[in-house]
This record gives structure tokens, sequence and C-alpha cells, in this order.
């Protein structure tokens, strides 16, 4: 592994080589996932992070096409817009027979369509000879499976793996096992239908004689298997017939927005799909996974983060996000996986590595902000929809998330955090790659830390939680959280700002001395309303600053700082939700025209993006005219949050808000960009009623229009 890539927190991708250099395509459903190179192909090239994933588990690590004993010719390869599935279109080269050529470049073609439905991998092969004359040919597929750990194909060594089965061949498939350490049977069968003229162990190879204009189909579906209960086996119409279903289901449940910048619409239309894909059905409701390759599992701090960006255009995440989280807060103490009562889950595994605790991820409770943001959620939740009932379900779990709260602030002033397994987060919040928490001369801070964007998401969730007590009748609860949000935002203005930078201190360490860098961190602060008024303008224009906005997004931290890198994980980088954060924050302190600033960043990021699909982050490199922002090496992509962020601009500046008691939808002062004369939204439901709208601009000034209304509801505006 000379080409490794080490990333700066060891758990975050240690892997093989730049996934930016290579235009991979994925696709997911469920608890499956695959990555495969633009040929339609896994592990055949690429930096070894293609393959068919399930639960945890690579069950394909080579797929890989001949015909007629040659590579096929790429001439497209596309993910439908809706994510549904992968067509490539595919020819031969020119072919020769002792000299002659018998087979001239183009005279076969082959389309091929993909789809994933969550254990089932399928595929429909079409070959249709071009040429004038009957040919015959042979079609061979290659299959591997290695059954990689997901921490394997990124980089962790073992010191030892469970048993490889001999794979067992059929006459139409081939079926690979492996025994886990962990006693689990994982399996993968290959089906082939028709059946190949031969098929071993690792090859199916079809003879084929096509005549003038003639065709040929393929069907293969691959099924995953744990325990050896037994194979789903639905066939390639069947399979894609379940994941148009699943889109069609998720199109119908959430607000469509259209505006009359076509470049603006794709970075909807994909942020869309990357959302539908990227979410999964649990048994509590619907759960936005956080990234594909590396992430793709549960995440409280990522679900919770999506959740609110999508609340008023899918509330349904919103509510399937609290529910799971509800059920896995922690009720115990283990500090093995950083679990005390009350907290709010970190990270989920399924896998042979992590259900053997080799990675301390099966249940992992090692961060710091996911407990006060779980009741954020929970607040923004009700004033979006009204669900009373909901909330009284889940008010034992917001009380135990506000207990654990309130003992931080009581033992520390802060809510901080230490790691208490030498193999968890060094650095517990969104930022936690080792090195990301330091002082202005690039020192590490001494734990335990307290970062600043923690102590808003604090303040907003002992606030928050006060008016749902209210609500609720549980007056006694709901003086104590407004004082301690009173306690804690004085406590953070007189601690936090420095006044040397301008802004809040990163963090406070465990020898109480403020880490005076600046850092993107205090767009957070602004999004929680913990800062007073005079200071929210000032870190508005400190953000929006060269230092600060390198023409893209925001700096993870500013140019010039100590451990400033643009090519960091943490320290230069930008990411998407970050930036997206803080232009909500702006927004909600009245500061539009710089959250414009930032909103104008992402759409031109996006723009340039394959597929206008924005990364989990990208390199902090200053904007230069005429080129694209500059790929971090191992980002993933899609990234749940990433694809979240139009939404939550739009909302912001929109000033779009609902009444929970009523059948109201208010603007606030909305605005729009100037590359967007007119901005739709259709299927705006609350309670019983639903409209269509439609934003026009005319220079600065806006208009709003009702053009459809249905049932009860009302609108009104402020300009």
């Amino acid at each position: 592994m000379d080409d490794a890539i080490q990333i700066d927190n060891r758990w975050y991708i240690p892997a093989m080589s730049a996934r930016a250099d290579d235009r991979n395509r994925v696709l997911k459903s469920g608890d499956g996932f695959v990555v495969f190179s633009r040929h339609g192909e896994m592990g055949h090239a690429g930096f070894g992070d293609q393959g068919f994933y399930y639960r945890g588990t690579r069950h394909v690590s080579y797929w890989h096409l001949q015909l007629a004993g040659r590579e096929p010719v790429l001439l497209n390869s596309m993910v439908h817009l809706d994510n549904s599935r992968l067509v490539i279109d595919q020819t031969t080269p020119d072919l020769f027979v002792d000299g002659a050529c018998w087979l001239p470049k183009g005279g076969l073609h082959m389309r091929r369509e993909l789809g994933v439905h969550d254990c089932v991998l399928t595929e429909h092969l079409s070959l249709t000879n071009y040429h004038q004359q009957a040919r015959t040919f042979e079609l061979t597929y290659q299959i591997g499976a290695d059954f990689s750990d997901i921490f394997e194909v990124r980089g962790n060594s073992r010191p030892r793996r469970g048993e490889v089965r001999e794979p067992r061949v059929e006459a139409d498939a081939v079926i690979f096992g492996y025994e886990g350490l962990d006693g689990v049977t994982r399996r993968t069968r290959a089906g082939f239908s028709p059946a190949p003229a031969r098929i071993d162990a690792d090859t199916a190879s079809f003879d084929i004689e096509l005549g003038p204009g003639e065709s040929f189909h393929i069907e293969t579906t691959i099924s995953c298997d744990e325990g050896e209960a037994g194979f789903h086996v639905p066939g390639h119409a069947r399979a894609m017939h379940a994941i148009d279903g699943d889109v069609a289901a998720d199109r119908e449940s959430r607000i469509e927005v259209v505006t009359d910048n076509e470049q603006f619409n794709d970075w909807i239309n994909r942020s869309v799909a990357d959302l539908q894909m990227l979410t999964t059905r649990t048994r509590h409701g619907p759960y936005p996974y956080a990234g594909v390759p590396w992430f793709s599992t549960p995440f409280g701090r990522d679900g919770i983060i999506t959740a609110l960006q999508t609340l008023w255009s899918q509330p349904e995440i919103g509510r399937g996000v609290l529910a799971f989280l509800a059920e896995t807060q922690a009720d115990s103490e283990d500090p093995s996986n950083e679990a005390e009562p009350g907290k709010i889950i970190h990270e989920m595994r399924d896998g042979e590595m992590a259900a053997l605790g080799e990675v301390p991820f099966r249940r992992y409770y090692g961060s710091v902000d996911a407990t006060p943001l779980f009741v954020v959620l929970a607040y923004r939740y009700y004033r979006r929809t009204g669900d009373r009932e909901f909330i009284t379900r889940i008010w034992p779990n917001i009380t135990r998330a506000l207990e654990w709260v309130t003992k931080q602030l009581e033992q520390h002033g802060f809510l901080v955090y230490a790691r208490h397994d030498a193999n968890g987060l060094v650095q517990q919040g969104w930022k936690d790659s080792d090195d990301a928490v330091f002082h202005a001369d690039g020192q590490p801070a001494r734990p335990p830390v307290a970062i600043c964007e923690v102590q808003g998401y604090a303040f907003d969730a002992l606030r928050r939680a006060a008016e749902l007590a209210d609500l609720l009748g549980h007056d006694t609860q709901a003086t104590d959280w407004r004082r301690r949000a009173d306690d804690l935002q004085a406590r953070f203005e007189r601690r936090f700002w420095v006044a040397e930078i301008d802004t809040y201190a990163l963090a406070i360490d465990g020898d109480d001395r403020p880490c005076a860098v600046r850092s993107s961190n205090p767009g957070h602060l602004l999004y929680s309303g913990i800062v007073s008024p005079d200071r929210a303008a000032r870190v508005s224009r400190g953000l929006i600053s060269p230092a600060a906005f390198n023409g893209w997004g925001l700096r993870t931290i500013f140019e010039k700082e100590c451990r400033y890198n643009p090519m960091s994980y943490h320290n230069g980088s930008v990411w998407p939700h970050d930036t997206a954060l803080a232009a909500a924050g702006m927004a909600s302190c009245g500061h539009k025209d710089e959250a414009l600033v930032l909103l104008e960043g992402l759409f031109n990021a996006a723009i340039h993006f394959d597929l206008h699909r924005l990364p989990e982050l990208f390199c902090g490199f200053e904007r230069i005219s005429g080129q694209a922002p500059t790929h971090y090496p191992v980002a993933c992509s899609p990234q749940a949050w990433a694809a979240g962020c139009v939404f939550m601009l739009l909302e912001s500046i929109l000033g779009l808000r609902f009444d929970p008691d009523a059948a109201r939808v208010s603007l606030d002062y909305p605005r729009l960009p100037d590359y967007i004369t007119w901005l739709r939204i259709r299927r705006i439901r609350h309670h019983d009623g639903e409209l269509d709208l439609i934003v026009r601009r005319h220079g600065r000034d806006i208009a709003v229009n009702i053009e459809r209304r249905k049932g009860p509801i009302e609108l009104n505006v402020t300009v």
C-alpha cells in the first residue's frame, strides 16, 4: 500500500488512493450499496474501494466483462437522475484474426442496465449485432468475493480472518461463502439466465451467435445472505420495479422545488435523488445514512443535521431520525464505547470487525454534540408538524438527553469531551480528526475540551426544551432549563469571545485556555442563537472575509492560521454542510446578504462537480476564474448532509416558517439571488392543507403568489 493516503484521524479513511481520479458510479438501496467503475466493473481497475457491499461487508470484490476476448469500448455511462439505475453503452474495438479484421469497431452494441435493491444487485445485458454478417463469439463474466470488512477495505489490517469457503458451482450460478470469526456465515450468489455454456468458480462464459440485426440478452442476479437463511433472487425486472416504487413513494412524500435556472435545478434534483438513495427504511422510519462508501450506516450527528436541513421539505425524515435515536439512546455507562446514560449514539456498524470489537463502532457514543442536537431536532420537528403526540412519546428521551447535558454543565461549566478508551475518537465534535482542535501556536488542546459550537447547541437545546416543557405542562423543568440556558449564554460570551481575533475561540481546553484560532465553527453559533446581535454581525462579516470564504465555501480553518492546510480533512478544507449551517445562522440573525454570498459559492461549486453532486468536502484553495474546485482525495460522494445543503439554504433565504398550532405558512423577508428570477414550490403540506406557491424577484423586491390551495391553509408574507 505505497499509495496509501493517511487522513488526519485514523478512523477516517486511511484509504488506498484517491477516489477523485476515477469517476466511480454509486448505487445504494437499504443496507446494500455498490461502487462501480464507469465501465460497470468492480476491482478490475481503480483504487481498491469498488465492490458490492452489504451490511458492512464487501460481498463482491471483482466483476469484469470481456467480449470476444477483448475489453469493451465505453460509449456512455450514466446514472439516472433519480439514482435508480446505471446504464452503460459499450462496443468492441476492431477485432482481428490472423491479421484480418473479422469484426470492425462498432459492429456490436452492448447495453447494460444495473440496479441495487437492498441485498440484490441485478444486471440486464442486451447485445445487438450491427455488422452485416453473422458472427460467433464468446462473452465472459469474471467474479470474485473477498468478504472484506469495510474497515479492511479502508486500510485497517487484521491479525487473522475467518475462513473462505470453496465456491459451489451450479449449472446457472456460483455461490461464495465465508465463515466469519464472529460466527456469522456470509454468502454471495451470482446467478445467470440463460445458463452459461461454461461456468466455474470465478468465470461464466456464453457462446453467442448473432445474425445481422439480431440481439441476445443475459440477466445476472447477485444476492447477498447472512446466516444461510436463503437467497432473495427476484430477477431484474422485479428488482427494478421495486426500486422505481421506492423512488415514486419518495417523490410523493416531499415538496417539489423548481426555478427558472436550469443549473440550479440540476443541483436540486441531484440532491433530491441522493437523499432518496441514502435514506434507508428502518423499523423506526426513514433514516439518512451518512455517505457512500465509507459511512453507509446510521450516524447520530449526520442524521440529525440532514433531518434539520430537510425538515421543511420532508418532515418524515426528522421523525424517523428521532425515533431511531430515541430507541438507541444509551441507558448505562460503558467507557469502551463512550456510553453514558442519556447520550445519543454517534455511529452504528454492522460487519465482522465491529461485532468482534476490533473497531469500537458497533454502538459508539463518542460525540459530544449529537445529544443536544437531538433535542434541537425534536423542537424543530414539532414546530414544523405540530405533532404533539410524537413529542409526548419521546419526552422521556428528551428529558434524559437534557439530564446528560445539565450534568456536564454542572461539572464543567460547559459541554466537554475526553475519550475514555484508547481506541475511541480523540476529538468528539464534528471536526473529529486528531489534530482538529489546537491553540494559535499549533499545540493541541489538552482534554477535556469544550468546543465552541457545542455550547451553542446546548444553549439551543435548553431553551427549546423549555418551550416543549411549557407545551406539555412541565413548568418546573421549563423554568430550570431557561435559567440554565441564560447562565450558559452569559458564561459563554464571557469566556469564548477573543477580542484579538474578533471572533469566538475554537475551544477552551482542559487548562482553561482558549484556542484563539479563527475557524468556521462560530457559523454554527449563529444558527443556535447564542450569539449577541452585535457580535453576530461581526462573526457574519468575518465568515465572508477572504481568509474564511475561498469563493466556493467556508474554510474550516481560516487562511494563515497555524495549522491551515487547504488539503487537510478539517484544517482548511471546505465542507458544504458547514457552509450551509453558517448561512442559515446568518439569515436567522438578519444577515441575508452574507448568506446569499455563501449560497452562490456552493451553487457555483455544485456546477463543477460530476453529476452536480456536492461531495462530503473539497479542498480550500482560493477560487480562480476559469477553474473548478479542487477535489479532496477520498471524500464520500454522495454524502447526506452535503445533499441536504440546498434545502437548508433555500429555507433560510426564503424565511420559511410553519405554525405548529394552525394551518399557517409564513415567509419572512424572502430573498432570491440575482441568478434566480422565480422559484416555485409545490405540495407544501401542513396540518390539513396544501399549497403551491411561486416567489418572483423584481430587482430586490419580492412577490409571492399562491398557485394552488387545497384545504384550509393560510400564507403570510412579510417583505
